[in-house]
């Protein structure tokens, strides 16, 4: 077995990834680990996958190998399985033009390393490791790994007019390594940002989300704001209508909150639940995550009508209840995550401010006395009511089991059949009346 000592890596797949670099060698071809799994030894950061390069075509990669898959062929990528992990064990190779500024239409390959990583995006990426741990480095990836540079390999122009994701991958690893970004990188950076334009939403949010979820999210948020990045992708935002001393806010909510930071990031934005939701959809949010994030919107857009009536501690309370209910317990836990977290005078007006203070002083108590929470849990059906009041249902009966819930969390009936059974002959002796 060879020399490196990987102290970031699961030992079994560290074990298994130089079992495949072993076999590659004794046939003959070259191999390297490479990418992010050297840069991230290097940090001192966790390393969840290792990719391995090899001089061996992906044919010959395949007939080494029993359990692969061929991933990607035409790129030269083979998914070899060894002991139960994955490796993608890619030939070394160069790219030639790119179409839609993300995809090499050709790709040739190669047998020389220095050729392969001299395609990669930054230096810190384009660093290679044998199994005996030497490293090869053509273009200075340690030293800017230990001076905390994000530099383009070559000319910064082609990487990005090569793969414009290139640029927003840029920001995210500056953000979360919290690295400077090299003078020219950044120049190159903000000359070809208008080619933002042609990648997928999908791509764009993967690397938002992986910046969002990392520990320094406000860096990347004002990268992106003095780049302007954002304005130039298929779902723009710009970076103007945010307030920024509510953004300074975003990272007391930890990495488990991750999805109150992208509600935080919307709130200091201006944003109303329903352009929120638009925008995310547009951004390829998934629908729980969107509920999600969009709920904290839906139940500050009520408490701001709430608070602009002074209104007692008991009508706060039901006020309280009846926004649990329309936005569901998890927004109105996620609101109350934030409030404490936003800066004092972001509110309306002192006088907002203190119902605000009275509302989440109290509010988990008031959350904690609710018997129900979804029609489900009334003592009561439609079917009952129906049959109760020999009628045929209609948009009646739904108005009339919200009002049952509304009163039965509020606790002005109790949850029980008789009780709600009694609310219901009261409410139909009132309309007909």
């Amino acid at each position: 077995m060879g020399l490196v000592q990987w102290t970031k890596v699961d030992p079994e797949m560290a074990r298994q990834s130089e079992e495949v670099l072993l076999k590659l060698n004794e046939e003959g071809y070259d191999a390297f680990w490479v990418g992010g799994c050297v840069r991230d030894e290097l940090l001192g950061r966790s390393v969840d996958d290792m990719d391995i390069t090899t001089s061996a075509s992906p044919e010959q990669v395949m007939e080494l190998f029993a359990d692969c898959i061929p991933t990607g062929l035409q790129h030269g990528t083979v998914t070899v399985r060894s002991g139960g992990y994955f490796f993608e064990v890619t030939t070394f190779r160069t790219e030639s033009e790119y179409k839609d500024n993300r995809r090499p239409s050709e790709v040739q390959f190669v047998k020389d390393i220095k050729e392969d990583l001299q395609r990669r995006d930054f230096t810190m990426n384009a660093l290679a490791m044998d199994r005996n741990g030497k490293i090869v480095d053509p273009f200075g990836g340690q030293s800017d790994i230990r001076e905390e540079w994000i530099r383009c390999v070559g000319a910064a122009n082609e990487r990005f007019g090569e793969d414009a994701l290139r640029m927003l991958r840029c920001v995210r690893f500056a953000s979360v390594f919290d690295f400077k970004i090299a003078y020219n990188t950044w120049r190159g950076l903000v000359k070809q940002r208008d080619l933002l334009q042609y990648i997928a939403m999908e791509r764009v949010r993967t690397e938002m989300v992986k910046m969002m979820a990392g520990p320094h999210p406000l860096r990347g948020l004002e990268l992106l704001s003095r780049s302007r990045a954002l304005e130039f992708i298929k779902a723009p935002v710009h970076g103007d209508r945010f307030d920024k001393k509510i953004l300074v806010c975003i990272e007391q909510l930890s990495g488990v909150d991750v999805l109150l930071r992208w509600s935080l990031l919307l709130i200091s934005g201006q944003y109303i639940r329903e352009e929120a939701d638009a925008l995310l959809r547009r951004w390829t949010f998934s629908n729980d995550d969107r509920t999600r994030i969009t709920g904290v919107l839906q139940v500050e857009e009520l408490m701001k009508t709430v608070v602009r009536e002074n209104k007692d501690q008991l009508t706060l309370r039901s006020e309280w209840i009846v926004t649990v209910l329309a936005c569901g317990r998890q927004a109105a836990e996620d609101w109350l995550k934030i409030q404490p977290l936003l800066p004092s005078g972001s509110r309306l007006s002192t006088s907002a401010e203190k119902v605000y203070q009275k509302i989440y002083a109290n509010a988990a108590e008031w959350t904690q006395t609710m018997k129900v929470h979804e029609l489900k849990d009334l003592d009561i059906t439609g079917e009952n009511i129906l049959e109760q009041l020999q009628r045929k249902g209609g948009p009646w009966l739904g108005q009339l089991m919200k009002h049952l819930l509304r009163e039965t969390a509020i606790g002005n009936i109790a949850n029980q059949h008789e009780a709600l059974t009694a609310e219901v002959k009261r409410v139909v002796a009132d309309d007909q009346a």
